[in-house]
């Protein structure tokens, strides 16, 4: 016998009880996003690697997965929907309407080791507005994760949207004497936060930043819960840090947040900076309130990326969020429905023998099934039938087994006097009904298609 081949780690099979949350989340992030006037988009999963190793940042590129094409040509499957985006947009610049208001739901792949949260493969919702310097497109972008997250069940009890600006963490870091030169190395440092130990982070801040603001200070000042907080923190670690011209754009938009009648799921956290290299002023991720699993999302605003993919300067942001933490997160809380199929129609056949042509054969279905299936289909209904004569105890069987709403039982008087019987399984009721009326005007019998 020949070994059995497994799927590749960090990917999933989605067998159909797996796929219907999957297909559930798909359809609320769908919803959301064009209930906010968004336009859906998709691009290709192979993108050229110099895409990603330009300035999506260093993490990203260690986990590219990267093949070289008959050509020569080096090419990765896409990491993340920013970049192509961009590309996309660059290619036909002059001729989109602004804003731009696109998102996306494709599958991404990154090489990292696969653990809770994480895996190689995975489903992204991206939302993006380009074309929108203010805060009011930082706005709706948080809104519409707010939005997703609502549809899905979750609370403000369960999920905040932590809130930064690179803008001001620059202005910081400049202020207590790290080179500009060097911010991305500070960066890389604060994004590692939710993922190793303080004692960590403050040894590496010591070993890249000798001699500059002790870490364990610059950490509590940044947790600070709001603009006013935040100045008055900065001023007792460093006397020059009193007066920060970017804490009016953050303090501009939880105006805006607030308006929009969301600031009870957001939050002020300097803390948060992001890794990939674009950003240039707003960035926010969403965590569960208990910080018990990974960012569930993450995004904010890269005002500079448009031209570096060879397009001209256009302001930008957008949001990625991923269903592996996020079904982590329904699950723990206990937020996925029961999600099989139902309320379809069953047809059970115990019509006494073949009628000729294409159910001749006894052990077939007989024509006039046939015919009401094919009928009830085209007119949308999730309509099924056992595929060869059986009791119609089995049948019955599966169609409990199936869910169905209605059963529709043809028989000998089907073919005599042109009628079937109707079962309504939720009520138990059961009727006689004229075959062509069912065939010609299903929802007078069985309600409104859900197919």
């Amino acid at each position: 016998m020949a070994q059995s081949i497994p799927a590749v780690k960090g990917t999933r099979d989605f067998y159909p009880e797996d796929h219907a949350p999957l297909q559930w989340i798909l359809d609320a992030w769908r919803r959301v996003s064009l209930r906010h006037g968004f336009d859906e988009f998709d691009g290709p999963t192979l993108e050229h690697t110099e895409l990603y190793t330009r300035k999506s940042g260093d993490e990203i590129v260690e986990q590219l997965f990267t093949l070289t094409d008959r050509g020569g040509r080096s090419l990765a499957m896409r990491p993340e929907m920013t970049p192509t985006l961009a590309r996309m947009v660059a290619a036909r610049q002059g001729s989109l309407p602004r804003p731009i208001k696109w998102f996306c739901m494709p599958r991404m792949y990154r090489g990292e080791r696969p653990q809770r949260g994480r895996l190689r493969e995975f489903h992204q919702w991206n939302v993006d507005i380009l074309g929108v310097s203010g805060v009011l497109a930082d706005a709706e972008c948080i809104l519409v994760a707010v939005e997703g997250l609502r549809e899905l069940g979750l609370t403000a009890d369960d999920f905040a949207i932590h809130i930064s600006d690179r803008r001001l963490v620059a202005e910081i870091l400049t202020a207590i004497g790290v080179e500009l030169e060097r911010h991305a190395i500070a960066y890389g440092i604060l994004d590692k936060a939710s993922k190793m130990p303080i004692e960590e982070l403050s040894r590496r801040w010591g070993e890249a930043f000798p001699g500059i603001l002790a870490f364990d200070k610059l950490w509590a000042a940044l947790s600070a819960a709001d603009v006013g907080e935040l100045s008055g923190r900065l001023r007792e670690v460093a006397p020059q840090l009193g007066g920060l011209t970017g804490a009016a754009g953050l303090t501009a938009l939880m105006g805006a947040l607030t308006s929009l009648n969301i600031i009870e799921y957001c939050k002020l956290d300097l803390q948060v900076v992001r890794g990939l290299a674009y950003y240039t002023g707003v960035v926010f991720e969403a965590y569960d309130r208990r910080r018990a699993l990974r960012a569930i999302c993450g995004g904010g605003r890269y005002d500079d990326l448009l031209a570096m993919v060879g397009g001209k300067p256009l302001t930008g942001v957008g949001f990625g969020m991923g269903d592996v933490v996020l079904f982590e997160l329904l699950s723990d809380l206990k937020r996925v429905p029961a999600l099989a199929a139902s309320g379809g129609v069953f047809v059970v056949d115990i019509v006494g023998g073949g009628t000729g042509g294409a159910a001749a054969d006894e052990s077939l279905p007989s024509n006039e099934l046939l015919r009401i299936v094919a009928a009830l289909r085209r007119a949308g209904y999730r309509t099924e039938f056992s595929y060869q004569r059986q009791a119609v105890g089995k049948q019955m069987a599966k169609a409990s087994e199936k869910k169905a709403g209605h059963v529709v039982f043809v028989s000998d008087k089907s073919r005599e006097q042109g009628s079937v019987e109707l079962k309504d399984m939720a009520a138990g009721t059961q009727r006689d009904v004229a075959m062509a009326d069912l065939i010609a005007r299903p929802a007078e019998f069985l309600g409104a298609p859900k197919c």
